[in-house]
């Protein structure tokens, strides 16, 4: 299902991800339009990640109600990355605003963002202040969450987790998103291109009605994504490195299985029947290092000559 608006290109493009959220979407579009106003200057972009309520069909009345409103449908559920992707790729603002579909998130705070990334940064990223969330389920694994990211990838942002963010539109052209990634955006913003980065306190909201999405199991797949962002970061621009370690512990084993092979042979051991099975497997760690190796270089000769060598402009962390 996609709506497509034939109102003037906007210059912002709010981008809302939504899953069962029908008591929450026309109080969502209301607070939006009073906040941006009644120009046609923004555009609002609903996505629907498969959504088994009746929010598809209030997004379908939005869109032929009010021309600056674009509905997506997914086929299915994708999660939060792929439906923010979704309306990423149809956003044509040069300003792009991301939100919680919940409430939570308050579409007053839009214009503060949008406000810094005119100013010249490339990515503004929201922290809840006064979060309104239960303690145990939702505040203490985010609290360990962005502390552990912070030393991961270096990159000081405090709330990882805050959905409502301002990006540049030439930033979301250089990241692509899927698993759980929207949360590492500035990490990969930061460590991909350079990115500008800042942090405004923004209001959190009690959710009003409908349940939350998020669950303790949600741990494994950021934990999973993080790994993912720490070697993006440390390996984008220098792949040999990356897959040089990679055949040198391949190597090492195959090392190791060779001299136990030696010693099966020339010891009096009942084991000295692996001496048989030991080399065909150090045979296949060495080709497996020499694979890795002609990755490498193969990395480097294809890795776009920008992407290694482009400048890097300094971030700025404010409070």
């Amino acid at each position: 299902m996609v709506m497509r608006s034939t109102t003037p290109i906007p210059t912002i493009s709010v981008v809302v991800p939504l899953l069962d959220e029908e008591e929450n979407v026309e109080e969502l579009y209301r607070q939006v339009r009073d906040v941006l106003g009644s120009d046609s200057s923004w555009e609002l972009i609903l996505v629907d990640d498969g959504s088994t309520d009746g929010t598809p069909g209030i997004l379908t009345a939005l869109a032929e109600r009010d021309p600056r409103v674009r509905a997506l449908g997914l086929a299915r559920r994708y999660g939060q990355s792929t439906a923010m992707q979704a309306g990423f790729d149809h956003a044509r603002g040069e300003v792009v605003v991301t939100l919680d579909g919940d409430l939570q998130n308050d579409p007053a705070d839009i214009p503060a963002l949008v406000a810094e990334i005119r100013e010249g940064y490339d990515l503004a990223v929201g922290y809840r202040l006064r979060r309104r969330d239960p303690l145990i389920t939702r505040k203490v694994p985010s609290w360990i969450a962005n502390r552990i990211i912070r030393w991961i990838t270096g990159v000081p942002v405090r709330d990882n987790g805050c959905s409502l963010k301002a990006y540049r539109r030439e930033l979301l052209d250089n990241v692509r998103l899927y698993s759980d990634m929207h949360r590492f955006i500035p990490a990969l913003a930061v460590g991909v291109t350079g990115a500008r980065v800042t942090e405004l306190p923004v209001n959190h909201r009690p959710r009003r009605a409908g349940a939350s999405k998020y669950g303790l199991s949600r741990i494994f797949r950021v934990t999973a994504d993080l790994a993912v962002v720490k070697m993006i970061r440390s390996f984008r621009s220098r792949p040999l490195l990356l897959f040089t370690t990679g055949a040198f512990w391949s190597a090492l084993v195959g090392i190791a299985a060779a001299a136990t092979s030696v010693i099966a042979w020339t010891s009096f051991s009942p084991r000295k029947a692996v001496a048989f099975v030991l080399p065909g497997v150090s045979l296949l760690w060495f080709a497996l290092a020499g694979f890795l190796l002609l990755l490498g270089l193969l990395g480097e000769i294809i890795l776009p000559t920008g992407m290694r060598y482009g400048p890097l402009r300094a971030r700025e962390h404010r409070e």
